[in-house]
C-alpha cells in the first residue's frame, strides 16, 4: 500500500467527494450529501422521483442551503438530475447507462487492482482477507433472512471491493471506482430482489482473493473483470424483464 494511504489519517489531496468518504463529513452539506447519496443508492428514493428541498430538510433535520448544496454535488456525481426551475429528481435508470457503467467499472477497477497488487504490502493483504471473511460470513444469513441482512451484505460487498483497490496509491482513481461502484449498486438495488444472488458469486470472490494473494496480476484482473461483467449481465436481465413487464401492462391498459 502507498505510504500516503496507509499512514496519513487526514488526506491532503484528491477530490472532495473522496476526502469526505475517507475522513467523514466536515459540514452540514457534507452530512446531507452522505445521507442523501445512501438513500438514493439503496432505493429509499426511487429513480425519477422528484426531490423536494423542504421534504429533505425535514427528513435530515438540516437547513435549506446545505440540502441544495448536497443536491448540486450529487448532480455532478450522476445520482441526481437538475430540472432547471423545477428543481431536482433522482436520476432515472436506463439500459444504456448500465452498460456504460459496467464497461467503465471494469476498466477503472482492474487498473486499481493491478496497481494494488504491485504496491500492496502485508497490510493490504490483511485488509482484503478480513474484508472477504466478513462478507462471506454474511452470505448464509442473507439467504436465510434477506429482509434483515441485505443492507449489511451490500456494505460488506462494497468493503471487499474497496479493499482490493485500496493500495492503488491514487485518491482520484479510488474516487472514480467509488462512483462507478455506487452506480452499479443503485441499479442492482433497483431491480434485484434478495436472496436471489448469483449462485457463483461466492466462488468468484474467493478466486479473486486467491489470485491477489498469489500476486497473479493478470489472473486477478481477469477474474475481477469477469465478475463485474457477470453482475452487470444479471442486473441487465432483470432490468429488461421489468421494462418488458411495464410495457405489457401499459399495452393492456390501452386496450
Amino acid at each position: 500500500m502507498s505510504e500516503f494511504l496507509r499512514k496519513t489519517t487526514t488526506p491532503e489531496w484528491g477530490p472532495s467527494a473522496w476526502l469526505i468518504r475517507h475522513a467523514g463529513p466536515r459540514t452540514h452539506a457534507d452530512d446531507a450529501l452522505i445521507r442523501l447519496r445512501q438513500d438514493i443508492i439503496t432505493g429509499e428514493f426511487a429513480p425519477g422521483v422528484r426531490l423536494r428541498p423542504d421534504q429533505l430538510e425535514e427528513r435530515y433535520g438540516i437547513g435549506r442551503n446545505p440540502v441544495r448544496e448536497a443536491l448540486s454535488r450529487l448532480a455532478v456525481e450522476g445520482l441526481v438530475r437538475g430540472e432547471g426551475q423545477r428543481g431536482f429528481q433522482v436520476a432515472p435508470i436506463t439500459r444504456a447507462e448500465l452498460l456504460d457503467v459496467a464497461d467503465l467499472r471494469q476498466r477503472f477497477s482492474t487498473l486499481a487492482l493491478a496497481r494494488s497488487i504491485a504496491n500492496g504490502d502485508e497490510h493490504w493483504e490483511a485488509g482484503i482477507v478480513a474484508a472477504y471473511h466478513r462478507m462471506s460470513r454474511m452470505e448464509a444469513s442473507l439467504v436465510g433472512d434477506p429482509a434483515s441482512y441485505a443492507d449489511e451484505w451490500e456494505k460488506r460487498n462494497s468493503a471487499f471491493h474497496t479493499a482490493l483497490e485500496a493500495a492503488c496509491g491514487s485518491p482520484w482513481l479510488l474516487h472514480f471506482c467509488a462512483l462507478l461502484y455506487e452506480q452499479s449498486e443503485r441499479y442492482r438495488r433497483a431491480v434485484v430482489r434478495y436472496p436471489k444472488l448469483r449462485p457463483s458469486i461466492h466462488t468468484e470472490h474467493k478466486a479473486i482473493l486467491d489470485a491477489c494473494l498469489a500476486r497473479d496480476e493478470t489472473e486477478a484482473c481477469r477474474l475481477l473483470a469477469d465478475h463485474i461483467a457477470r453482475g452487470a449481465k444479471a442486473t441487465l436481465a432483470k432490468l429488461d424483464e421489468q421494462t418488458a413487464g411495464g410495457e405489457r401492462k401499459r399495452g393492456t391498459k390501452k386496450k
